[in-house]
Formats: C-alpha cells, sequence, structure tokens
C-alpha cells in the first residue's frame, strides 16, 4: 500500500517535472543564466540536470500535500 501511495506520488511529479523542464528551457538557454552576476561555470547538461531534479522535487512536494490534505 505505501508503494501505490508512493508511486501516485512520484509518477505524476515526474510527469509535471518533465512538462516544466520543456516548457522552461524552451525559452531559456541555460549558458545565458547568471547567478548573483556572475557567470554559471556549469555546463549546459548539468544546469538540464539540476533543473529537473528540482521541478520533481518541488512537483513531489505538491503531490505529497496534495495526498495528506486528501486522506480521511
Amino acid at each position: 500500500m505505501l508503494s501505490r501511495k508512493l508511486m501516485g506520488i512520484a509518477w505524476p511529479a515526474f510527469l509535471a517535472a518533465c512538462l516544466l523542464q520543456l516548457l522552461v528551457f524552451a525559452l531559456v538557454d541555460p549558458l545565458e543564466l547568471r547567478w548573483f552576476g556572475r557567470e554559471l561555470e556549469w555546463s549546459r547538461q548539468a544546469v538540464y540536470a539540476m533543473a529537473f531534479f528540482v521541478f520533481w522535487g518541488a512537483a513531489m512536494l505538491s503531490s505529497a500535500l496534495t495526498v495528506l490534505l486528501g486522506r480521511e
């Protein structure tokens, strides 16, 4: 039962992260990003990976809160 709940949280969050990744990086070039006015020294691939995991974590938090608030 726990694994079913976890998949109910992780899978929609994964799909949301994929969609966010697609939308954000259709508009933003990772090599043009700045951090406190300085250029990021990360490769394009590293920025894509980090952003994906940040998006996935945020979506998982959202899904987990939905499950928590929706239980009876």
